[in-house]
C-alpha cells in the first residue's frame, strides 16, 4: 500500500479577499496541483484537502488522491468576518478522522503538511486561541502559515507555527510564486516523506515571499 502525504489548505474567503485577490488564489491553486501532478512522486503519494473559511468554515475538498482531484472554484461573500479559529477547530476534528495512524501490521499516513493563508486577523480569537495548542500538539510535518497583504497580521500567524511567509501584495504574480513555492515545499516533502514531525525544511522562498524571523 502507498502511503499518503496529506496537504491541508486553509484559506481565508473573507469579504476582504473579494475580486483580484481570491481570482489570483484560484489560479494559483490551478498552477499548484499541475505542478504536483508532474512529480512521479507526489503523484504518488499527495492527498489534497482545501477549507476555506469566512463567517463559515467549509471543506470544499475533502482530503482527495491528486490524481482524481478536480480543482474546485473558491468564492468570497461580499463581506464578513474571519473565522480562523472554526477553522482550526475544524481542522483538529478532521485530522482525527481524516489520518491513517501506524500499527504494527501497517504503515500509515506521512507527517501531514498545513498550509494557511489569511489577508487579515481572526475574528473568533477566543477560538483561535483554544484551537492553537491542539493544532501544534498534532503531529504535522511541517505547519506554514501565510499573511496576504497589509492587512495580515504576522503576530496572530506565529502563534501558530515559526513558519510565517508575508506576501505585501495580493495580486496575482505574488500568488502565483507563493503557490509555486507551496508546490516546491510539497514535493520536497513527497520526497523525504518519513520525516517527523516538525523537521522537514522549506525550500528557499521567491523575493515575493517574505519570511518572519
Amino acid at each position: 500500500m502507498i502511503r499518503r502525504l496529506p496537504v491541508y489548505l486553509l484559506l481565508d474567503t473573507s469579504g476582504s479577499m473579494k475580486g483580484e485577490p481570491i481570482q489570483a488564489v484560484n489560479v494559483g491553486i490551478q498552477a499548484l496541483v499541475s505542478s504536483l501532478r508532474q512529480d512521479p512522486n507526489a503523484l504518488e503519494s499527495v492527498y489534497i484537502s482545501i477549507i476555506t473559511f469566512d463567517r463559515e468554515v467549509k471543506e470544499i475538498l475533502p482530503l482527495t488522491e491528486l490524481s482524481m482531484l478536480q480543482v474546485p472554484h473558491i468564492d468570497t461573500p461580499d463581506s464578513g468576518p474571519t473565522h480562523l479559529g472554526e477553522a482550526l477547530a475544524f481542522l483538529n476534528k478532521r485530522f482525527n478522522t481524516d489520518i491513517i495512524k501506524s500499527t504494527p501490521s501497517q504503515k500509515g499516513d506521512w507527517a501531514p503538511l498545513l498550509f494557511i493563508m489569511t489577508d487579515g486577523k481572526p475574528s473568533d480569537l477566543m477560538v483561535f486561541r483554544e484551537e492553537v495548542p491542539k493544532i501544534k500538539a498534532k503531529s504535522f510535518g511541517n505547519i506554514v502559515a501565510c499573511g496576504a497583504g497589509p492587512k495580515a497580521k504576522a503576530e496572530f500567524l506565529q502563534e501558530i507555527t515559526d513558519n510565517v511567509a508575508m506576501l505585501e501584495n495580493t495580486d496575482s504574480s505574488t500568488f502565483q510564486q507563493y503557490f509555486k513555492w507551496v508546490s516546491s515545499t510539497v514535493q520536497q516533502g513527497s520526497r523525504s516523506a518519513g520525516v517527523t514531525s516538525n523537521e522537514m525544511e522549506l525550500p528557499p522562498p521567491p523575493s515575493e515571499v517574505n519570511i518572519v524571523i
